[in-house]
């Protein structure tokens, strides 16, 4: 395996959909070391809620995904690496990890798309984008029509949560109206919860 020592992750969780990294990952590259430090925020796979039911925020590539979080957010930023390669190493990563054909090239179609909006230089910016493009329309035919569904099924349900908070919200005014005692239960207000 390419990552050594101790490959497994620990983590603890610092946000709704954000983790912390407990001790360091370490990945041995062709010619370097890539160590993310412990400390370290991750999110995992950063997949839109619609299609987690096609590939999860976790799994076997989950350490892959770290690596990636931390070439992106701070090598990639800081112009230690290019965009492209630290995707490059995820698509590697996720070979190694013995992710399947498919879903790997899925996976770094959709980030080497969403790179192509980050800021960096010009040279081959938009050379893969054929490439990218075509796993994307490929995953499109088979995960489109269910996330259709599933977004159309969130939105119902999301109304459906704000009348009844709003109906919560009646009630517990008509009690406090009534009553002296302040009312024993708060109610939280819905908030979309769609990552895209």
């Amino acid at each position: 395996m390419p990552f050594v020592g101790d490959s497994e992750v620990a983590v603890k969780q610092v946000g709704e959909n954000d983790w912390e990294l407990m001790n360091e990952l370490v990945y041995q590259g062709n010619y370097e070391t890539f160590v993310v430090p412990a400390g370290t925020d991750t999110d995992f796979a950063s997949v839109p809620r619609p299609f987690v039911w096609f590939i999860p925020r976790y799994g076997k590539y989950t350490r892959a995904a770290i690596l990636h979080d931390y070439l992106w957010r701070v090598k990639a930023m800081d112009g230690e690496i290019a965009w492209a390669d630290a995707d490059g190493l995820f698509r590697r990563t996720l070979r190694e990890l013995d992710v399947a054909f498919l879903q790997r090239w899925i996976m770094w179609s959709a980030v080497r798309l969403a790179s192509m909006t980050k800021r960096q230089a010009s040279d081959g910016r938009f050379a893969q984008i054929p490439l990218a493009l075509l796993f994307v329309l490929l995953a499109t035919v088979v995960v489109g029509p269910p996330a259709i569904v599933i977004v159309a099924s969130l939105a119902v349900f999301w109304v459906i949560e704000w009348i009844t908070f709003g109906l919560l919200e009646v009630v517990t005014f008509l009690k406090s109206r009534f009553r002296k005692a302040p009312p024993r239960k708060e109610v939280s207000s819905p908030r979309i919860g769609m990552k895209l």
